[in-house]
């Protein structure tokens, strides 16, 4: 039926197709021969500057690989073509399905996220250079940024080191005229005066990176575009979720050299303003390339005519860029959207809990999802109270808990003493060290070591002063912190080796004691891997260290902390039996493996793509982005929170929380619930009903 479709509408492509029985035909090819007419003349489309517009459930995966697939039965080269995505999985899964009919040479497609795509060219151009995460890098960050005393330069208060490294992370994917400081007074009036000292922050943090060989998620694509008559011309170039580029990923487009452009999107699903997409870059693409052609699938597959019905009535209330009109494929049973109304939030979260309890619909096929994580707390106790698993995703991961990133960080720094980030976030939890002072700590073992980190730890150089002085420049805010040298017998009580009493970093003024006994700690370390080979007895070894052993008692701590600075004991004991079964976790993973470098290589790397629970989906609006499910519950949709009222005045815009409202619908397959509370006791704050339940027509 579909064959006799195309043959009859599409007589040149069929004809093109349909040759030999040797040759790719549209009936022995899958990624072809399911597609609708829209998909099929977006697919075959001729080479230039195309713009496929794909709404929510009409089919752009099928036809991103449809247009590959057809491609390569045009017999370019699949070294010549680069598909662009937003995860690596995506990219993944699409080459996995050309594979299922091109065999091998699919996998000789470049393809991945904008940044994987730039390492890998990076990396073959110098393979030095080393990828570090913007947690890490926030370190140096804060390091640079302590040794500035703001108040030599003005009585404003400054920006806090953290705001001020996303805003340069946001500064790098938006502008390309104005410096940072010029940039962030335009922004913020009162923080001009800071112009330069921001400027000198950023320019030692650039040089420092350089330094150490690290590169930042915008170094790579900046880096990238800086070398781009070193990367290889390319046929086509493919972007899924166009609608979610910045300015850096465009420049970075624009740097690339092809013959034709393929670029997928949905200007309703743009819902990442905040990481600095640009709207206008998929609205502008006709104004960019005059000569672009404009396909648009209308088919929806995913959701019933009712959920769509709704969705489109509050996107419509945004500036329609391309025009389009959606067409109902699924007639699976029709269900009316179901507005649930309670007088508390807690209540809200216990009903939906015992209605998913109830629901015939397997578990896993089930999402909550709400606009804040302040919102999976509730829902997420709600369920665990009725004995109903979840699966939490867009909140923070596994790999990402303190106690994880502090075992990993204790072991790259045994495994790779270069370390300087890894080194400072272990020392940082010493008592007295902050980022600066561990910076130095670890500048001067370099120097006590002739370069080699443990060398300067086990065997040191009897250097008498190992800390550089500082220069001081009243202009720029840096001032000479190094008063005066300490003395080594103030630690001389300490139960610790000969070789740390008489080292000489000991003369650093702010060494605590338990800074001490970490070093010590580490030179025993050091000592212990050489004759450790498997990655179960290196990851036992690290949990049961001192080091690590008094992080993990702090991180408990911190996390019993109550509002009045006390310390719950039983919340205490809670959190570190958590901390416990996490470690236990990494523990149990490493058995897997047979090499330290390779476990600790995979954690790391592939840390983000492991989740823990099942069942249950929780999600923010962002982790939903491209999944769908047969029964979905919308939560928490109140004025102040959905829209979320206070990101709108920071400057985020209603239109963005109108398309983020959209996506969360357009997840829902058959059923779709639609909840909001009237008061939430805890805090003793009223709600209005969100004006996109009245935009759907739900509420007067």
């Amino acid at each position: 039926m579909v064959a006799l479709l195309i043959e009859t509408l599409y007589p040149d492509i069929w004809g093109r197709f349909y040759q030999k029985r040797d040759k790719f035909t549209i009936e022995e090819n899958m990624p072809l021969s399911t597609l609708n007419p829209e998909q099929l003349a977006a697919a075959t489309a001729k080479p230039g500057y195309n713009l496929v517009i794909a709404s929510a459930g009409t089919g752009k995966t099928s036809t991103i690989v449809a247009r590959i697939a057809y491609l390569l039965q045009q017999g370019i080269d699949p070294k010549k073509i680069l598909l662009l995505t937003f995860t690596n999985k995506a990219a993944a899964e699409m080459i996995a399905r050309v594979e299922r009919v091109f065999g091998k040479k699919a996998k000789e497609i470049e393809a991945g996220t904008f940044h994987a795509v730039s390492y890998r060219w990076l990396k073959s151009l110098n393979p030095k250079v080393v990828l570090k995460q913007p947690k890490e890098l926030k370190i140096l960050f804060k390091s640079i940024y302590e040794k500035r005393d703001f108040s030599l330069v003005s009585d404003t208060k400054p920006y806090a080191a953290t705001t001020l490294f996303d805003l340069y992370s946001l500064y790098q994917n938006s502008e390309f005229e104005l410096d940072f400081g010029q940039w962030i007074g335009k922004r913020s009036e009162e923080q001009t005066a800071f112009g330069a000292v921001y400027n000198d922050i950023v320019q030692e943090y650039e040089e420092m990176k350089e330094e150490y060989g690290f590169l930042s998620f915008n170094d790579l694509l900046l880096q990238a575009i800086k070398h781009k008559e070193a990367l290889q011309n390319f046929y086509e170039v493919l972007v899924d979720e166009y609608q979610d580029t910045n300015n850096l990923q465009a420049h970075f487009l624009e740097s690339l050299r092809f013959d034709s452009l393929f670029c997928v999107g949905d200007y309703d699903q743009s819902i990442y303003a905040f990481n600095g997409a640009n709207i206008e870059i998929i609205a502008g693409f006709r104004q960019r390339y005059p000569n672009a052609n404009i396909f648009n699938l209308s088919k929806n597959y995913r959701s019933t005519y009712y959920i769509l019905d709704l969705a489109y009535r509050v996107i419509s209330h945004n500036e329609r860029i391309f025009p389009k009109k959606l067409e109902v494929v699924n007639q699976k049973n029709p269900k009316k959207p179901i507005l649930l109304a309670f007088s508390d939030l807690y209540e809200q979260y216990e009903n939906i809990a015992q209605r998913i309890k109830r629901s015939l619909t397997p578990k896993e096929d089930i999402a909550v999802i709400f606009r804040n994580n302040a919102s999976a707390d509730g829902i997420e106790a709600a369920l665990r109270e009725q004995g109903i698993g979840c699966k939490r995703k867009g909140s923070q991961s596994f790999f990402e808990m303190k106690e994880i990133k502090a075992l990993f960080d204790l072991v790259s720094v045994l495994i790779n003493p270069k370390d300087l980030l890894a080194f400072i976030h272990i020392f940082e939890y010493a008592k007295g060290v902050g980022a600066s002072s561990a910076k130095e700590i670890f500048e001067a073992l370099q120097r006590c070591g002739d370069g080699d980190i443990v060398k300067g730890i086990k065997e040191p150089i009897d250097i008498q002063n190992p800390f550089e002085k500082k220069v001081r420049n009243q202009q720029l805010g840096l001032f000479d912190d190094m008063l005066q040298i300490g003395s080594k017998s103030r630690f001389a009580s300490l139960d610790v080796s000969e070789t740390i009493k008489s080292h000489p970093v000991l003369t650093h003024p702010r060494l605590s004691e338990e800074a001490v006994l970490y070093l010590d700690t580490l030179l025993g370390l050091y000592k212990e891997i050489k004759r450790i080979k498997r990655p179960t007895t290196f990851i036992q070894l690290v949990k049961d260290s001192f080091i690590f052993d008094n992080i993990i008692k702090k991180i408990a701590q911190n996390r019993a902390k109550l509002k009045d600075g006390t310390i719950d004991q039983k919340l205490m004991d809670e959190a570190f039996e958590r901390i416990q079964r996490r470690i236990a976790l990494v523990h149990h993973l490493s058995q897997m493996y047979e090499d330290i470098y390779r476990f600790y290589n995979a954690m790391v790397l592939g840390g983000n793509e492991m989740a823990q629970g099942e069942g249950v989906q929780l999600l923010t609006v962002h982790a939903s982005k491209g999944l769908e499910f047969k029964e979905v519950y919308i939560v928490d949709l109140m004025e102040g929170r959905f829209p979320n009222l206070k990101l709108i005045a920071k400057g985020g815009s209603i239109e963005e929380e109108r398309r983020l409202f959209y996506v969360a619908v357009t997840r829902a397959k058959e059923i779709l619930y639609l909840s909001f509370a009237k008061y939430d006791r805890l805090k003793k704050q009223e709600f209005l009903p969100s004006r996109f339940l009245k935009e759907a027509g739900l509420i007067e």
